[in-house]
């Protein structure tokens, strides 16, 4: 009897010590790999690697989504981390995502700004943590931007002015701009008044109205167009800040049965625009080669950090300071060159443009 109890008190001895040991190496089986988690956290590949902190004002147009998707990729093939923020045509908005990017600890900081003078102190809070700043197809104002890189906007105004007056005759002309928070809707209109103001001083150009659409609202252009043509005054041409007001103006003239009987023009080449411009609706667009915008903003973004020389030799001042200024050239755009631009760049494809 005695000899069972040891025999037995042995054998459950020994099943629980199985037991421990088997719960000892399950644990072990499943427990994170702790050494290799830190030495990834640690990986000097990771260390180095540059950050950027891209803040756009708005995402409203299709030409933004253009610019927010090719920069990111073009940083992913840089080996680049970028975190974008969208402010939503929000200027509060816009300065607390600066922060949080700044909180994230970027090294660089592309903006699109909201509003060319409040999107300052964005710009400030910046340099006060020494992360260089690049102000991206916008200028920010009294700021003192490590660099502003963007298409010549005076340019762009030039073409759009010189297209209305190609074809003879006096011209009821209506111009709508952008919004006058955007520094690049002045400069365009720096470009159009060159080529228009001696024909309007001699009668050969008839100015209708000029017009400021505020955040850039299609909405505005059609409310103008519908107000100018329901007064029963006669437009022969409309210039408008960019494509998305073009397209407002053109819904408006159609209402009127006036549709691809008014030469209108618009700037950024969105595909609506270039679906019109085949279909006669709108009579030139401007383009903007957006994948060069992006590759050389990338590449300036990384000098910065590393603080190389730009190379860069043009400036412009932001109203207190002279910025260094790249640019680069728009190209006119119509039925006659959309297939050996935009279509050859495939910047759009040409079926989604012919689309019957």
């Amino acid at each position: 009897m005695k000899n069972n109890l040891v025999k037995n008190l042995i054998i459950a001895f020994l099943f629980t010590l199985l037991l421990v040991i088997g719960v000892m190496i399950a644990k072990t089986v499943n427990a994170p790999n702790l050494s290799a988690y830190d030495d990834k956290q640690i990986n000097p590949e990771n260390a180095d690697r540059i950050k950027i902190g891209f803040s756009l004002g708005t995402l409203k147009e299709e030409r933004w989504i253009k610019d927010r998707d090719i920069v990111m990729a073009k940083a992913q093939e840089a080996g680049i981390e970028i975190i974008v923020q969208n402010a939503n045509n929000d200027d509060q908005d816009q300065l607390k995502q600066v922060r949080y990017l700044l909180e994230q600890g970027i090294d660089v900081l592309i903006i699109v700004p909201n509003d060319l003078y409040k999107a300052a102190y964005a710009v400030e809070l910046a340099k006060k943590q020494g992360v260089p700043v690049i102000s991206y197809d916008r200028l920010v104002l009294n700021a003192n931007v490590d660099l502003y890189i963007t298409f010549d906007n005076v340019k762009v105004g030039e073409l759009m002015a010189k297209r209305i007056t190609q074809a003879g005759g006096k011209k009821n002309l209506l111009i709508i701009n952008g919004a006058k928070t955007d520094n690049n809707t002045k400069m365009i209109k720096e470009g159009y008044d060159k080529v228009l103001m001696p024909l309007m001083q001699s009668e050969k150009i008839n100015l209708i109205a000029e017009e400021w659409a505020p955040n850039w609202l299609k909405e505005y252009a059609f409310k103008v167009v519908d107000d100018t043509l329901q007064k029963g005054t006669r437009i022969d041409a409309i210039i408008a800040g960019n494509d998305s007001l073009a397209e407002g103006a053109v819904e408006a003239l159609s209402e009127h049965r006036l549709s691809g009987k008014v030469a209108v023009i618009g700037q950024d080449a969105d595909l609506t625009a270039c679906q019109r411009i085949i279909e006669g609706t709108q009579l030139m667009t401007i383009y903007k080669p957006i994948e060069k915008l992006a590759e050389a903003t990338i590449e300036m973004a990384v000098k910065l950090v590393k603080k190389e020389d730009l190379e860069i030799s043009e400036y412009i001042n932001d109203g207190k300071h002279n910025v260094k200024y790249y640019l680069l050239e728009p190209i006119a755009v119509d039925r006659k060159n959309i297939e050996s631009t935009i279509i050859r760049d495939g910047f759009h494809l040409r079926s989604e443009i012919y689309r019957d």
